[in-house]
Parts: structure tokens; sequence; C-alpha cells
């Protein structure tokens, strides 16, 4: 229980350090992700206006026939590939990475490699 709420705690002060350094702006959005334990969400956020742009997640219902399981590597690098594609499409060619927290390390960096991929520019 004490290392869930130290690991919790830093993960917090991670995420802190991040958004005092970074901001999205309506040119250069900031893409954040999040990780639950059964899902990964993703957001284009203009923080000038403080709009969300677009969104996508595997909670989706369209999604629930092309992935089997939500959790995966394979699961958030699609999400990140629609996400970009969906910007990309907008007029959106770079953004600003939010990690959230997490270290850039498995799902997070397959979903950086699945949004890079399909053409944006962090």
């Amino acid at each position: 229980m004490i290392k869930q709420t130290l690991t919790k705690e830093r993960t917090r002060k991670r995420h802190q350090r991040i958004r005092n350094k970074i901001s999205g702006t309506k040119d250069r959005p900031r893409l954040c992700i999040y990780k639950s334990n059964k899902h990964i969400y993703a957001q284009l956020i203009d923080d000038v206006e403080a709009k969300t742009l677009l969104s996508c997640s595997t909670a989706q219902p369209s999604l629930k026939t092309q992935i089997k399981s939500t959790w995966t590597k394979e699961a958030a690098k699609m999400i990140g590939g629609m996400i970009a594609k969906s910007a990309v499409d907008k007029g959106i060619k770079s953004v600003v990475f939010d990690r959230g927290g997490n270290r850039y390390h498995g799902k997070v960096m397959a979903f950086a490699d699945g949004a890079k991929g399909a053409g944006l520019k962090f």
C-alpha cells in the first residue's frame, strides 16, 4: 500500500513538472495522453482558449471490432495513429506531447510512435 502511494505521488509530481513547462496553442496544440488500467485516452488541447480540439480513446464503440484488447501496446499505437490522422486532416501538423506524468516507455512510446508514423511532429 505504501509503495503504491509513493508511486502515485512520484507520477503526480512528474506530471506537474511537465505541465509547468508546456502549453498548447491553436497552431501547436498539446497532445495529452492518459492511461487507465483498461483504456488509453488521447486529446488535442488548445490551452489558450481552453478547448479540446480532438479526442480519441479505446473506449469508443467503433474500435471494439478493430482491437482485441484495449490496454495493449498495439491499441496504444492504433490510437496514436488515429488521432494523428484526424489532426492532419484538420491541418494540424505539429504538437506538444504531454505524456501525463508517465515515463516515455511501453504504451506511451507506442502511442507516440503511432502518432509520429501518421504524420505528426513533436
